[in-house]
């Protein structure tokens, strides 16, 4: 399955070739593996081989990246705030808003990141409607991976 994340302040698409895990109509999961040079993020590191379980919703503002090491070892999730996923047959597109959250492998660490980003965009000013869901989305994150509802309760590979 392909997916585009597009990504419009950085005018950017990135696209890459998963393997299907589930398919409904409102919801796909799908793995990818991170087969570019290692990055430090600061929050915790991302090399390549490492798994990444992709959760997306087409009727949610958000996608979850559920993301373990090669050897089977949950990292945590990256959870990226977006327009509700675009979910065709044999495609997945969604378009980031630049609002982000990491949640450690513990589920204690929950970390707001980009919020500078997303106010640049001017949200709040040319689409509030936009805005208030962006908002949302992030609290609606924070309150899954707090009481560990899904995908926040998976800690293996499936």
């Amino acid at each position: 399955m392909l997916v585009h994340l597009i990504k419009p302040l950085k005018r950017t698409t990135v696209s890459y070739v998963t393997r299907p895990l589930m398919l409904a109509p409102t919801e796909v999961v799908v793995r990818a593996q991170w087969t570019r040079p290692a990055i430090d993020l600061g929050y915790t590191q991302i090399a390549p081989g490492d798994m990444l379980d992709e959760y997306f919703y087409a009727d949610e503002w958000f996608n979850v990246f559920t993301w373990f090491t090669k050897n089977g070892r949950l990292r945590g999730w990256y959870c990226n705030v977006t327009r509700p996923a675009i979910i065709r047959a044999g495609s997945i597109t969604s378009v980031d808003l630049e609002l982000d959250l990491f949640v450690s492998a513990n589920r204690q660490v929950l970390t707001r990141l980009d919020i500078d980003e997303f106010e640049v965009r001017g949200y709040q000013q040319t689409e509030p409607d936009t805005y208030r869901a962006g908002y949302a989305a992030l609290e609606a994150l924070e309150a899954r991976a707090s009481r560990g509802a899904a995908p926040f309760d998976r800690t293996e590979l499936l």
